[in-house]
């Protein structure tokens, strides 16, 4: 039998390679400038600072509508994550029907939460609420406590909770540090921090004793309407010459 040669398959003809085309690296976004070397705040240029806003606003006010402390204090618990004009929408119905502990535990978790169900985490708070409002009356008489540690130790209440109701409702030299402190201590470099306590230590620090009273609302107000988040205007700030923020735009 014959034997059968099989000849080789033709080999292919090699495909040159694409060369791969060279990505192109994104532009870096300009470093932002830091506020370290800059000069420290003088005594005086503080007292100018706080000056100024007082001789604007001599009497600021908070935005969260209330009409005692207990409102006060319901009305802040429900503000954490959300606008005082959300929290003051859903609040005015509510505190027509509950404005005292015993009224809003009357009132219910069920009940309370359809009240507040336009504002974040509502259920959360509900819980909250009517948990600090039966505190209240078993531990407290069923008036809100004038210290901090007390006020924090109730539901959903925290440091920053605790600030404004001892300021606003009674009149103590505190200093809620929110979003827009917290951002306008560090931009101007009032008070430059880390953390929220950070920020609220030093700046009692350094603003005098008569300023305390509303500081915390100046700074609050300063930092909503004009030293905003993303564009700062800076153009009609009152303390534009004195602001220490390297990026200002004047």
């Amino acid at each position: 039998m014959a034997k059968i040669t099989r000849k080789p398959a033709p080999r292919k003809a090699a495909v040159p390679k694409k060369k791969a085309k060279p990505v192109a690296s994104k532009p870096k976004a300009p470093a932002k400038k830091s506020l370290r070397g800059t000069r420290p705040w003088t005594p005086a240029e503080i007292r100018e600072v706080f000056s100024r806003f007082r001789k604007a606003n001599p009497e600021p006010k908070g935005e969260l509508e209330h009409v005692n402390p207990f409102t006060l204090l319901v009305a802040v618990v429900l503000s954490a994550q959300a606008t005082d004009a959300g929290v003051n929408k859903a609040t005015r119905a509510l505190f027509e029907a509950a404005d005292t502990p015993q009224k809003m535990l009357d009132l219910g978790e069920e009940r309370l939460r359809e009240y507040i169900k336009t504002i974040g985490l509502y259920r959360t708070k509900a819980k909250n609420v009517i948990a600090l409002s039966a505190k209240l009356l078993s531990e407290f008489g069923g008036q809100v406590p004038r210290t901090r540690a007390e006020i924090e130790s109730l539901p959903g209440a925290g440091r920053k909770t605790a600030n404004v109701v001892l300021n606003m409702a009674f009149g103590e030299h505190t200093m809620a540090v929110d979003t827009h402190v917290f951002r306008v201590g560090n931009r101007t470099g009032l008070a430059p921090g880390k953390t929220p306590l950070e920020v609220e230590l030093g700046l009692e620090k350094v603003i005098p004793a008569e300023f305390m009273l509303h500081a915390h609302h100046w700074l609050i107000l300063h930092g909503r309407y004009t030293c905003l988040a993303r564009k700062p205007r800076c153009e009609v700030c009152l303390i534009n010459d004195l602001c220490r923020w390297p990026e200002k735009t004047v």
